[in-house]
């Protein structure tokens, strides 16, 4: 997996400020320019435009929540743990990073994924404890639907007041287990 350049970590570090702050209507390359004390024509010697933008801060969240993932089974030890206590503490992860980024969430998982825009391999590394702790790439994509559907609702505030989430997911995780 490639890094970007400084300049171009920079960029996006900015973007990604922007896009937690003001969500995706929010990050324009006007915007960014002015965040960063440049003219907006100056960014185009860094990034094509504002789609190659939004790539890079894919690959970013891609890149941050697959290391929470990583970290996440690290966590459980050097032993393969039981696959519910692995999928539990990575449906955790997943939900802790997204409710604490739901900017970068939301672009990373809406609309379709520019895959020939991300670096080689990316996917995959950031998928690839999910796989593992599921068994499967088809019932680690069910998992990731389930989850991916209750972080959005969470995030969009639809579950009525009350409701017991961290049960919900239990109840979601232990159905795949």
């Amino acid at each position: 997996m490639s890094e970007p350049s400084p300049r171009v970590a920079e960029i996006v570090a900015a973007a990604r400020s922007i896009l937690e702050t003001e969500g995706r209507e929010g990050l324009t390359m006007r915007a960014l320019a002015s965040r960063l004390g440049i003219q907006a024509p100056s960014l185009y010697k860094h990034v094509a435009d504002k789609d190659e933008l939004e790539a890079l801060l894919v690959a970013d969240a891609f890149r941050e929540l697959g290391a929470a993932l990583h970290d996440a089974i690290d966590a459980l030890g050097p032993r393969r743990p039981a696959r519910r206590r692995a999928l539990q503490s990575l449906a955790g992860a997943y939900r802790a990073w997204a409710l604490a980024h739901p900017g970068p969430y939301r672009l990373a998982t809406e609309g379709e994924l520019a895959r020939d825009r991300m670096p080689d391999g990316l996917e995959a590394w950031t998928a690839a404890p999910l796989v593992a702790a599921a068994g499967s790439a088809d019932r680690a994509r069910a998992v990731w639907a389930f989850a991916h559907g209750m972080t959005i609702l969470e995030i969009d505030g639809r579950f009525p007041g009350g409701a017991d989430l961290d049960a919900a997911w239990s109840e979601g995780i232990a159905a795949f287990a």
